[in-house]
């Protein structure tokens, strides 16, 4: 048992299914396997080929403990922790690396057209530099990844969608381009390499503001802005994140994303942080991991992600798997996406949710236990009539039943800044 100290409350992570560690042998020496929130991370074992973000040198400089993620090697935490990088998100700023995740340029006339067909989110009605969470779907009404679609000024659409889904985006993309072309459209797609930062907590403003010109007051949620970020220039500023914090994405030219990075670490408000504290900063927000939390045997209407289908869409059933989605709408559903709150040993991916009577009603897909609520959160999928609030359910951990309630989500609340 490894135990983490976080302001007086401890975690307690069994070696088989912790955060961190889970030793064996190779056949070349040893590796190490990290999981978090179900999500499976490995550290290097010497014959491995990673690939590598602008970042590498500088994340071990900082003593980044590097593991495989989605064939990127990252950092999983360093060495304040991932309950102390957790924690310092929500209170003051932190830095992390996600330049890991797939961009796309889609450009030419038809970009808007291209996209839609791919996607459930109304594209067409997005104002200039404004973006969007959306989906591909598949024509099962399944979900294939889930990725942020910007419209920018400059004349092309500017997408962001998961490292561990970037071979099959590129798959999907690039076969639906050909018809496209083959049909006489005008569009084309550009793999960008420009490196990616993050900068998320409550302090971010007053950090970053230090260090641009516009007025960090105008640039509201899901809203970006080309400008120049303590001297480096042609950066394109998103607010948004994955931590519930308000916060920024930071789209860099590579060759100044140590130069920027080391920068805003110079502010006494900003730390850096890995892929643990990313983590469990998304479940207490709520926030879905592809592969765990939804995929391809999901739906939008299954994962709480009925939001995510536009208006417009939803009138016109114009989006792969339109035929299926749409009627689940209205329609009473099997299962749904909820969140959990228990006591005792904290519960993971793949633990059984039962009715008070015994009987499996669901599985847990993410689950770990919060730094800031000091409890044990969770979600997953039950059955449909066990999805409100408040129905007591119970959760099977290593053989013995513990009490959990179906709670709201987010569990801790976001501040998004949407300039009120």
């Amino acid at each position: 048992m490894v135990w983490f100290g976080a302001t007086g409350f401890r975690f307690g992570f069994r070696l088989s299914t912790s955060y961190w560690r889970g030793l064996k042998d190779s056949g070349t020496g040893r590796s190490l396997t990290y999981g978090c929130e179900g999500k499976k991370f490995s550290s290097h074992s010497g014959r491995e080929a990673q690939k590598r973000t602008p970042l590498y040198e500088f994340h071990q400089s900082l003593g980044g403990k590097m593991v495989t993620f989605a064939g990127w090697s990252m950092p999983v935490q360093y060495k304040e922790g991932h309950i102390e990088s957790h924690l310092h998100t929500r209170t003051h700023c932190s830095l992390f690396d996600v330049s890991h995740m797939l961009q796309t340029k889609v450009l030419g006339r038809d970009r808007v057209k291209f996209l839609e067909s791919l996607v459930v989110g109304d594209i067409a009605e997005l104002k200039e530099n404004q973006g969007t969470l959306t989906l591909f779907t598949n024509e099962k009404g399944g979900i294939i990844d889930d990725l942020i679609v910007t419209n920018t000024s400059q004349g092309h659409l500017y997408v962001v969608s998961n490292a561990g889904c970037a071979e099959k985006d590129s798959a999907l993309m690039q076969d639906k381009l050909k018809k496209f072309k083959a049909s006489g459209h005008d569009v084309d797609l550009e793999v960008m390499d420009h490196s990616l930062l993050a900068l998320q907590g409550p302090s971010m403003a007053q950090v970053l503001q230090a260090g641009v010109s516009d007025d960090l007051k105008k640039l509201t949620f899901m809203m970006s802005a080309v400008m120049t970020v303590f001297g480096v220039p042609d950066c394109r500023v998103t607010r948004c994140g994955y931590t519930g914090e308000d916060g920024v994405e930071i789209l860099v030219p590579t060759e100044y994303a140590v130069q920027l990075s080391e920068i805003l670490l110079q502010s006494p408000e900003v730390k850096v942080a890995g892929l643990a504290a990313r983590d469990s900063l998304r479940l207490e927000a709520g926030l879905c991991l592809y592969g765990n939390d939804i995929d391809e045997s999901t739906t939008p209407v299954e994962g709480n992600l009925v939001w995510t289908l536009g208006k417009r869409r939803r009138a016109a059933m114009d989006f792969p798997g339109a035929s299926i989605i749409i009627p689940q709408v209205k329609e009473k559903i099997g299962r749904k996406r909820v969140g959990l709150v228990s006591s005792g040993p904290p519960v993971r991916q793949h633990t059984p949710i039962l009715n008070p009577e015994g009987s499996v009603i669901g599985e847990v897909t993410s689950g770990c236990p919060s730094p800031c609520l000091k409890k044990n959160i969770a979600m997953g999928y039950v059955k449909a009539e066990y999805s409100k609030t408040g129905t007591p359910v119970l959760v099977e951990v290593r053989k013995k039943t513990l009490e959990a309630v179906i709670s709201k989500m987010p569990f801790v609340p976001t501040h998004y800044y949407t300039g009120k």
